[in-house]
């Protein structure tokens, strides 16, 4: 599984000249001439040197840390997982270093490079909503950097996953909007560069189908925070595209739906009934309360760490990458349960 990473006596090797040169040269002193440094760094960026990864004397030391990426840590699922995280690294005797890239790439590619440089035996990654190119997951695992992605993932990369079954817990989600007698219901949709935007997305659409309900492309609105959410009811509204059903990609964009609609003066679930997904702490405070999926954070936090441990402890060189699937449960609360 851990490949070697390239150190300055690799460089020097090939190039012919002495490590202290390479380490000069990488560090612009001016004893070392420019076709010197040129060759030098241009070799060094061709075979990926990090300054600071394991030497190859080194390979089998572990530096007992493992880093996290995450898009934020005030969401409220992610601190589940990051506490399940850290449970099980307390227990194996390590340290967490966790990063987050505020939904941005070039702050989440800067995080892969800092994690890399820390020297991490592992790290578990949740995707931002941005991203959409992956080499720099890529460099990690050629720095022989186990990886294991939960809930957002990034297709395509050779990793561990571990996930949430997002089309069925949306199926149900909006299942239970139709059976409590919705037929109007809107899906205000994460980004569809997300896998689980894309599968949430499908489960809506899946129950619509099943029920005989038609697909009204006006009701699938990429809406996915709060305040997001609080402009598209207002439109909608404004617009006579009045929903009687909401199911919402986040808890947050839930209740920014739940804002406007009361303000505009409509009772939930009355008239317009809400689900959301994640059933933060939020849920149990909004009026009424929110019904929404329950994905488990804690237990998804414990089982991507695990799995991070068994790659990092074993000496497997060779791995068929493991998907773990977590079934979500739909908690019913007031904002759906009609009389």
């Amino acid at each position: 599984m851990r490949s070697n990473q390239i150190t300055i006596k690799d460089i020097a090797r090939i190039l012919g000249i002495s490590p202290s040169t390479v380490s000069r040269a990488l560090k612009d002193h001016p004893d070392i001439n420019t076709d010197t440094k040129k060759a030098v760094n241009e070799l060094a960026s061709k075979l990926k040197y990090q300054p600071n990864a394991v030497a190859l004397s080194l390979k089998n030391s572990r530096s007992n840390t493992i880093g996290i990426m995450i898009p934020e840590i005030v969401h409220y699922f992610f601190s589940s997982v990051i506490s399940g995280i850290e449970d099980v690294a307390s227990q194996k005797g390590y340290t967490v270093i966790i990063c987050q890239s505020n939904e941005k790439f070039a702050r989440e590619v800067s995080n892969a490079k800092t994690l890399l440089s820390h020297r991490v035996d592992g790290i578990l990654i949740s995707i931002s909503k941005e991203t959409n190119s992956f080499d720099h997951f890529v460099n990690l695992q050629e720095g022989g950097i186990p990886l294991v992605f939960f809930d957002r993932i990034a297709p395509g990369i050779s990793a561990d996953l571990v996930i949430t079954d997002d089309i069925d817990a949306s199926y149900n989600a909006t299942r239970h909007l139709i059976e409590t007698g919705c037929k109007r219901i809107a899906h205000f949709a994460g980004p569809q560069g997300l896998v689980i935007s894309r599968d949430r997305l499908q489960g809506y659409l899946n129950a619509l189908t099943e029920a005989g309900l038609p697909i009204d492309k006006r009701l699938i609105i990429e809406a996915d925070t709060f305040e997001k959410a609080r402009n598209t009811v207002g439109h909608m509204l404004d617009a006579g595209n009045v929903p009687d059903g909401i199911f919402a990609v986040n808890d947050m964009t839930a209740i920014g739906a739940m804002q406007t609609i009361q303000k505009r003066g409509y009772k939930i679930p009355d008239q317009i009934s809400i689900v959301g997904f994640s059933d933060g702490y939020l849920s149990g405070i909004t009026d009424p309360h929110l019904s929404s999926v329950d994905q488990h954070g804690y237990e998804m936090g414990t089982t991507a760490a695990e799995m991070l441990f068994h790659r990092i402890l074993s000496d497997e060189d060779e791995y068929v990458p493991e998907v773990k699937v977590l079934r979500a449960d739909l908690i019913v609360r007031g904002s759906s349960e009609k009389e």
